[in-house]
């Protein structure tokens, strides 16, 4: 997907971006220029919270770009329940992606029937609606046997994408996460 203005090796590059504005003080009009530089560059989706899914769907409306949104975002401590609604409401708001954060609690605690649960709960009605899923881990604070957990949780369930962290966390990805992760889900 390309922009209006985008050509060349960058504009390859910024249509596999996430162009991603998930501040809890987020303004009405960072979001309308986030979505104006999403087409102007030709990036691949904004990345914005809930309450922003329908507006930054209006105003990509047309273009290449699309909206992605968070579900359980940033911690992943809520119910599958909940989880399911979120998604179905963002999706029903225009989302075409949506990024979830798994219930790393549950994955700690070694509840791998609630975190399968949680994961199944934002997938399902992804996969529904035709909307990519994707699924963020948060490898920053698991250990490595917890990293090949998630993410082989997460491909059976059938999400489309694994991955590494939030940006909220005390660190982000590592190229050994990304490696591992990699090795997991193929």
């Amino acid at each position: 997907r390309l922009g209006l203005h985008a050509s060349g090796p960058a504009g390859d590059v910024a249509s596999l971006i996430d162009h991603t504005l998930l501040k809890a003080d987020a303004t009405r009009a960072e979001i309308e220029t986030l979505c104006r530089e999403a087409v102007e560059f030709g990036f691949a989706t904004v990345c914005v919270n809930p309450c922003w899914v329908a507006l930054a769907s209006r105003l990509l409306k047309g273009s290449p770009s699309s909206v992605c949104s968070v579900v359980g975002f940033p911690l992943g401590a809520t119910t599958p329940d909940v989880k399911h609604y979120e998604t179905r409401r963002a999706i029903f708001d225009g989302a075409a992606e949506i990024d979830t954060v798994i219930n790393i609690g549950a994955l700690k605690s070694g509840d791998l029937k609630l975190v399968e649960r949680d994961i199944a709960a934002v997938v399902g009605p992804c996969r529904e609606a035709g909307v990519t899923s994707k699924v963020i881990i948060e490898a920053a604070l698991l250990n490595d046997d917890e990293k090949i957990a998630a993410s082989t949780l997460s491909k059976a369930a059938g999400a489309d994408f694994v991955k590494t962290s939030t940006g909220f966390a005390s660190g982000g990805a590592t190229a050994a996460d990304v490696a591992l992760m990699r090795r997991v889900v193929g």
